[in-house]
């Protein structure tokens, strides 16, 4: 094995599993004791999924520890072992003597691994440890067996069914990869099973490709077999889905495998002793290589390299994993009384901004309008890193997801990762679009381009937003060099929109955007709050830049677009206090008519914080809506025609049309062309709990309600997985993933929900509002109503950090601050109600005369310049 290398068949003792059943490594024991770094959940195990994930490779199964066949887009297939951009295995199962052992009996969700607790066996108790090493392609496994008083002597079984497939084609593009897909072959070669894919798929302009997946312990095996099956206890009988364009037919539990599958299996077994009383561990690993091209590299030699890797100290790599996701729990370490689950919830989403950070190699980018072409490569990519969307069906690149994602990670202080994700999406974009300025919506690990090229419609929203998200990350890091590295990209974002994007000259952006439903107008609402926005922050860049000529065309496109705002897009009629969905209704160029049909995106007017850019100095400006149709909208969307227990729904309630169907309550009397959509997604949540918090509204039954409506989602009791924020949450109209074929689900966790708790919670409770390319920072909080002392330690900003509390007692608003960091100016201040008079500004104890006072839709923000070091404490008295 390994060119003639062999390693000792040993049994590594498991203390790094003492370690992590406490999950705070001895490197880390200053970390907090009161919010928890495991969760667990013991129900409904073989009906919940999970995902464990390192950056080149992730695993997902059931929390029984099973593997049925999951996933959407190629379905059943999203499922197993993955190293982008190929899948490896769709699992592997444990046995021992003649029976597999039974499915877990508790699940834990850890910071950067997974534990199950099995059933006992013969008087051994049996725990299975999955965790991903960080740029590894592997997925490593650990089973953990404690004798008792009797030593234990045993045959350990391992079955392991492969899966050789990329991540495109899927099942329903053009290739498919029904006829993509080629069969696997397998082999016994030393220790392990080897698993191999070679040839050229029977597509034009497929590559030549050798992938292979190797599969193997740290013990050497005393017996072997191949075949066809080897799926453990999946096997008897085997439930085979059918492809596309058949319906999916899963049986109660699911499937085992869909037709897509052309896989191999085999098993390994081992002799293990475990003496009386004692904990000892056998180590699994998974590894893959993919090489394509005319003369594709060796696959199988690059796999079993990494494999031998991985498996020479497991212990180290898990330590180190434990480790390096505690320290990231250390930074905006927050307290909240009252509110603990928030801050739990912001922890564990900390966990899954991590979980999300992807790597992919060697692209070859491709145009494939939305899965209908296959063209020959247009550019190569020699590697991207990302926050992938979701799991299992978006582990990949997305603009809007990322554009949404980037105020959570910055929040949480995890800078470098969003960065590249903006590198990624600039890259690709100038592969596959040129010069154009557009920005694409969605790259697949291996290099397609499924949609956002030139030649299709893709979403406006997008190239709006990426002004904003490089400005954000800018703002909060100080790094100049990136914004100069993204600013002609930016500049070229709001180019394309008024060259390409404006036919009828309105000023309105046509094109797609986040929602697409029938009856709609080309002009679509989101697109024209990010785009002012997006013009805003360009000007705010270009101004920081001494690009003058940009900024004064950016300012004037974006002011006339926000002073004809009100009047062209507020609907408020037939008792809807609400913005119109979208305007001009098709083909482009005839009235603007104001089309009104309840979709989420009519609260991005109240979501996004613009930027009044003054000279060298920038303000933040809490909402583009008017502060008295922003708070009827919020006020409105509050109701049940708009909200549930979790959150709020794609599109709300009320009349419609004839032949639509109809659902209630009402809240307004204007038919829709339409029908509601009561799902909740977890990004419409973290709108509404932004925009709520832009316009002062902290309450428990406003923005608090939307907070939590995501948080409980991962806490106990969790949707599927505990601490993880799934994309979508239960729902009237989608039901509860948990209850759906394994098949026909929403991600069990999905970066973008982040949005709606740690931005709420850092940026407008506590106040934190960096202007770093500037060296500037302001702190003004505004505390939730009836709420104690806040706090945030170690919020990040560019190489510091800055650390905040506030205080609302009676008439006394209370704000201190203790930067860590660089500054060339520091304001302090505090929000307090817009009817409250201000009686007294002291700073340090000294009273404050020359304070300004603020007038924006959160209230009265009352600030006072102070020295950018030391501690300060600024105390506001209203009557």
């Amino acid at each position: 094995m390994f060119g003639g290398i062999r390693r000792s068949g040993r049994l590594a003792f498991l203390g790094v599993l003492v370690l992590i059943a406490i999950s705070i490594p001895a490197s880390a024991q200053t970390a907090p004791q009161d919010s928890p770094t495991t969760l667990s959940v013991s129900d409904r195990l073989d009906e919940r999924r999970y995902v464990t994930t390192g950056t080149r490779a992730y695993e997902v199964g059931t929390e029984a520890g099973r593997y049925p066949a999951m996933g959407f887009h190629t379905r059943g297939e999203m499922g197993g072992i993955w190293s982008p951009p190929i899948k490896l295995l769709d699992g592997l199962w444990f046995g021992i003597d003649d029976q597999w052992i039974g499915p877990a009996t508790k699940f834990t969700s850890g910071y950067g691994h997974v534990k199950m607790d099995l059933p006992d066996q013969g008087g051994m108790t049996v725990a299975r440890t999955d965790f991903v090493p960080d740029d590894r392609r592997a997925v490593l496994v650990g089973l953990e067996f404690e004798a008792g008083e009797t030593a234990q002597d045993f045959t350990l079984k391992m079955d392991a069914h492969s899966e050789l497939m990329g991540a495109y084609p899927w099942g329903e593009t053009d290739p498919s990869q029904t006829a993509y897909n080629l069969p696997d072959t397998v082999a016994v070669e030393g220790d392990n099973l080897v698993f191999r894919e070679q040839g050229t798929p029977p597509a034009d302009n497929a590559l030549p490709h050798d992938w292979a997946a190797v599969v193997g312990s740290s013990l050497d095996p005393i017996e072997s077999e191949t075949g066809e099956g080897y799926r453990g206890p999946q096997q008897d009988p085997l439930d085979i889905c059918p492809a596309p364009p058949d319906p999916n037919q899963e049986p109660e539990g699911g499937c085992d495998d869909t037709a897509f599958g052309k896989g191999k299996g085999g098993q390994l077994r081992y002799n293990v002793t475990v003496p009386a009383n004692t904990t000892q561990t056998v180590w699994f690993a998974v590894a893959g290589a993919d090489f394509d091209g005319e003369n594709p590299a060796d696959a199988k030699a690059a796999a079993l390299a990494e494999h031998e890797a991985v498996l020479a100290n497991p212990e180290a790599l898990l330590e180190q994993k434990v480790s390096e996701r505690l320290a990231l729990r250390k930074n905006t370490r927050l307290t909240l009384p009252g509110d603990e689950r928030i801050e739990d919830g912001i922890d564990w989403s900390k966990q899954n901004l991590a979980d999300s950070v992807q790597v992919a190699e060697d692209l070859e980018i491709r145009e494939t309008n939305a899965g209908k072409n296959y063209p020959p490569p247009e550019g190569e990519l020699d590697e991207m890193r990302f926050l992938g969307a979701g799991f299992p069906d978006y582990p990949w690149l997305f603009g809007t997801d990322g554009e949404y994602t980037a105020f959570a990670s910055v929040g949480v202080g995890q800078f470098d990762p969003i960065k590249d994700h903006l590198r990624a999406l600039r890259r690709v974009s100038l592969i596959d679009n040129g010069n154009s300025g557009k920005v694409v919506h969605e790259v697949v690990t291996e290099g397609a381009v499924y949609f956002g090229s030139n030649a299709d419609a893709g979403n406006t929203d997008e190239t709006a937003k990426f002004p904003s998200a490089v400005a954000l990350i800018w703002r909060w890091t100080g790094d100049n060099e990136f914004r100069d590295e993204m600013y002609g990209f930016s500049k070229s974002n709001m180019e394309y929109i008024f060259r390409e994007l404006d036919e009828d000259g309105d000023g309105w952006p046509e094109g797609l955007g986040n929602v697409e439903r029938s009856g709609m107008g080309e002009e679509k609402l989101d697109n024209t709050v990010y785009t002012i926005r997006g013009l805003y922050d360009l000007a705010d860049m270009a101004r920081s830049k001494g690009d003058v000529k940009t900024a004064a065309w950016a300012l004037k496109r974006a002011r006339e677009m926000e002073s004809r705002f009100e009047e062209t897009w507020w609907f408020g009629q037939e008792g809807a206090t609400q913005y119109a969905d979208s305007i001009d209704p098709s083909p482009v160029g005839g009235e603007n008519t104001k089309i009104f049909q309840r979709h989420w995106i009519g609260v991005t007017p109240m979501e996004a914080e613009l930027v009044n850019v003054t000279g060298n100095h920038s303000e933040p400006v809490p909402g583009l809506a008017s502060q008295e149709h922003g708070k009827a909208a919020l006020m409105e969307r509050e109701e049940p025609c708009y909200t549930d227990t979790f959150g709020m729904y794609h599109t709300g309630t009320g009349p419609t049309v004839d032949g639509v169907r109809e659902t209630g309550p009402f809240c307004d009397t204007h038919e829709s062309e339409v029908p509601a959509e009561r799902v909740i997604f977890t990004l419409n949540t973290a709108i509404m709990a932004v925009g709520e918090g832009n316009y002062g509204r902290l309450g428990v039954d406003q923005q608090q309600h939307y907070m939590y409506g995501n948080v409980d989602l991962q806490l106990d009791p969790p949707d599927e997985q505990p601490g993880a924020m799934p994309e979508i949450a239960p729902s009237p109209d989608y039901g509860r993933s948990i209850d759906r074929p394994f098949n026909e689900r929403a991600m069990v966790l999905q970066a973008w929900g982040a949005y709606g708790t740690i931005w709420p919670v850092v940026h407008q409770w506590l106040g934190v509002r960096p202007d770093l390319g500037r060296g500037a920072l302001e702190v003004v909080p505004q505390v939730p109503p009836d709420s104690p002392e806040i706090s945030g330690k170690n919020i990040r900003l560019g190489k510091g950090s800055v650390t905040v509390s506030a205080d609302a007692t009676g008439n006394t608003y209370t704000t201190i601050v203790k930067p860590d960091v660089a500054l060339r100016e520091l304001l302090v201040g505090h929000t307090v109600p817009a009817d409250r008079e201000i009686a007294s500004v002291t700073l340090d104890g000294e009273p404050v005369d020359d304070y300004r006072v603020r007038r924006t839709n959160r209230g009265k923000e009352v600030l006072v310049k102070a020295a950018t070091d030391g501690e300060h404490t600024l105390e506001v008295e209203t009557r």
